[in-house]
């Protein structure tokens, strides 16, 4: 990739960057929130036409006018959004859009779950072709994105942020898979912020810092000191002493709480807690295992199927979402597009969402006030050192990273007493 140059409104995202990737090498791409990495990944997979530059491959210019022509040039990538349809099968989401097709022009179904199974064991991944993907973990979704690549053929596979979701084990499990898809001749593209997973899999690292190629380094002589350096442009202390707690009062009890998912399932079963003033409880356990239900439950997203919420008090159970947050509950959802942010909105209205309604925001109890919106949309941009969002521009165009800071942003500076953070590093940096 030599000179790309891509641009959005108020947003410089790639400029003038060259990145050179040699066959078969897995090949780290650093950076912190809003430095332009996929964006020019997104180049390279075809769903963004560059304003300037070229790419060759294999010595050889193409142009990509979308994903379809880097498919056929063999390129593939693995999103950090997963694009699974959720009641189909694995096989069936495998061959979503390049269907095998029967003599008479209808789906094989058969020779679909045939090639998954052989994908399958070919490289380890352990899939079943015919469960759903509603059914399985999103260690396993994952999986099924890396099969969809390899289904349509590909050599140069990009991997966005692929450990953002995953539990301990299958971060392991997938930088085993990284490593052998390199030893059967695949060329790795490693978006990602987490320096021991460069170190552990990454022959050479790219740097980009702003939209600015910063340096390219060989992974092994350099440490993740100088590659955090490298990539912020100062000096990372990875040294953070805690001060010893203020223990208080109970502020939210649970009382034997059962939610059911979407689906009707228990997914949490009698969950008895107490969190107190000045405690931070954390709650581990691998993905899907009823953090999201339970999560719903706390904020008012779902009703629970039996059992109590108790919040400073008062019995919250049966609360609105706006009555809980008036209460002094904050919530920074897992799912920061679906429930975090108007993509469509301003960092200053995003910044106002939970408390429009309120002074400064609404003048004579009708009328709302984007100058005070924008003007505290500033404010917490400067404070929290969120970019991408100056004049105006919509929050659906700044980087996941900085999305996921306007919305801790915002919940932090609503006074809160109780902070519930559900995968709240998902997509940040040092």
């Amino acid at each position: 990739m030599l000179g790309i140059t891509k641009r959005f409104p108020h947003v410089l995202a790639n400029d003038n960057v060259t990145l050179r990737v040699k066959k078969n090498e897995v090949h780290a791409l650093l950076g912190e929130n809003g430095a332009g990495k996929s964006t020019l990944m997104s180049v390279l997979f075809g769903s963004y036409t560059p304003d300037s530059g070229i790419i060759k491959i294999n010595q050889k210019e193409v142009h990509l006018k979308n994903p379809n022509d880097a498919t056929a040039l063999g390129i593939g990538m693995v999103h950090q959004h997963f694009k699974l349809v959720q009641n189909y099968t694995v096989a069936e989401n495998i061959v979503l859009g390049a269907e095998p097709k029967t003599k008479f022009g209808l789906l094989d179904l058969k020779a679909a779950k045939k090639e998954a199974q052989a994908l399958s064991d070919l490289y380890g991944l352990k899939v079943n072709p015919d469960e759903k993907i509603q059914d399985i973990t999103v260690g396993m979704q994952q999986r099924v994105e890396i099969l969809k690549v390899l289904y349509r053929k590909a050599d140069i596979i990009i991997f966005d942020e692929p450990t953002a979701v995953l539990t301990p084990q299958e971060i392991d499990e997938l930088m085993d898979i990284i490593r052998l898809l390199q030893k059967e001749g695949k060329t790795i593209l490693l978006i990602t912020h987490k320096l021991n997973e460069i170190k552990a899999v990454a022959e050479r690292c790219s740097i980009l810092r702003r939209g600015q190629m910063i340096d390219t380094v060989d992974v092994a002589t350099t440490s993740e000191e100088k590659l955090a350096e490298l990539m912020v442009g100062r000096a990372v202390n990875f040294h953070i002493e805690k001060a010893a707690p203020k223990i208080g009062k109970t502020v939210l009890q649970v009382q034997n709480l059962s939610v059911q998912n979407s689906r009707g399932i228990t997914a949490v079963d009698n969950l008895s807690l107490e969190v107190r003033a000045g405690e931070i409880l954390g709650i581990a356990g691998v993905d899907g295992n009823g953090q999201s239900e339970f999560v719903a439950a706390l904020t008012g997203l779902s009703k629970p199927s039996a059992g109590k919420i108790i919040f400073n008090g008062k019995d919250i159970t049966s609360l609105s979402i706006r009555e809980r947050i008036e209460m002094g509950m904050a919530c920074v959802s897992e799912d920061r597009r679906r429930f975090g942010l108007v993509s469509e909105f301003t960092v200053g209205e995003n910044a106002a969402l939970k408390n429009y309604y309120k002074p400064p925001f609404v003048k004579d109890k009708i009328f709302l006030d984007k100058a005070a919106m924008e003007k505290n949309g500033q404010e917490l941009s400067q404070a929290f050192d969120i970019r991408g969002g100056e004049d105006g521009a919509e929050s659906g165009a700044m980087s996941g990273g900085n999305q996921q800071t306007l919305i801790i942003a915002r919940e932090l500076s609503m006074g809160a007493s109780l902070l519930i953070f559900a995968q709240p590093t998902r997509g940040l940096d040092v």
